[in-house]
């Protein structure tokens, strides 16, 4: 499909819109997140928070059965006019998975999935635990929750504030997320040791608001280095942290 354009003046999440187009370029490093959680999403899958589809379009070229949700309606127009034609996409829904009325309004969907995945969308939740509760009211049992989101508070910089994150977490102050929610966890790891360097330095040193698409278009080249570095240190650090759930 190729990048997505950064110049589109219908789009009012600004920030989170150029973000997402630079990264949309970047196909080694959307790839290599893919392939981290693919072993857990089987079935027919939803995701939460499908922003301009980057990942998406892993899935849906893969050939998995794919539901998009998205709270933001114009992301839901990207989404739907970049996937219209794909045979795969099982449908886009505009859905706040903190929604006061969830019950109400996604009843229908209740129990439907085989798999859940959210990336990057939790740390933008105040109420984090709610938002993993209602996530596990769409799944089968049996079902894998799959979630990722940044690591370590330490690393919080003008980056997260300008995306809208209320934290950063470690796998150890995620796992109680899923634990009140009587969710399993049958796996974690953390993703992307080498971001962590390129994220201090763009977001605390220089104190940039959004990723600079040069600094992408780099870091892309490298990734199949940085997933080889990755296989030794994912159990202890990453820019990023992945946690599945299972439910039962």
């Amino acid at each position: 499909m190729g990048k997505i354009t950064n110049k589109n003046t219908e789009i009012t999440d600004v920030l989170g819109y150029s973000t997402l187009a630079s990264i949309s370029g970047a196909d080694k490093f959307n790839r290599w997140m893919y392939d981290s959680i693919r072993p857990y999403c089987k079935g027919r899958i939803l995701e939460i928070g499908g922003g301009i589809g980057n990942i998406s379009e892993c899935f849906l070229n893969e050939g998995d059965r794919l539901m998009i949700s998205e709270m933001q309606l114009e992301y839901c127009e990207i989404i739907r006019k970049r996937f219209e034609n794909h045979p795969n996409l099982q449908g886009v829904i505009a859905m706040d998975i903190v929604d006061p009325e969830f019950d109400l309004k996604y009843a229908s969907l209740f129990g439907s999935f085989d798999s859940v995945f959210a990336l990057n969308v939790v740390e933008h939740i105040e109420d984090d635990r709610k938002a993993i509760s209602n996530c596990k009211k769409l799944l089968k049992q049996g079902g894998h929750l799959v979630i990722l989101v940044p690591a370590f508070q330490s690393l919080f910089n003008h980056f997260d504030t300008a995306l809208g994150h209320f934290r950063r977490y470690t796998a150890r102050s995620l796992r109680p997320v899923f634990e009140v929610n009587q969710i399993p966890i049958v796996h974690f790891h953390y993703f992307n040791l080498i971001g962590m360097a390129g994220w201090w330095v763009s977001g605390s040193l220089l104190r940039k608001k959004i990723i600079p698409e040069g600094q992408m278009k780099l870091y892309n080249f490298f990734v199949p280095v940085f997933r080889i570095i990755d296989k030794i240190t994912s159990k202890w650090l990453g820019l990023s942290v992945i946690m599945v759930g299972k439910v039962e």
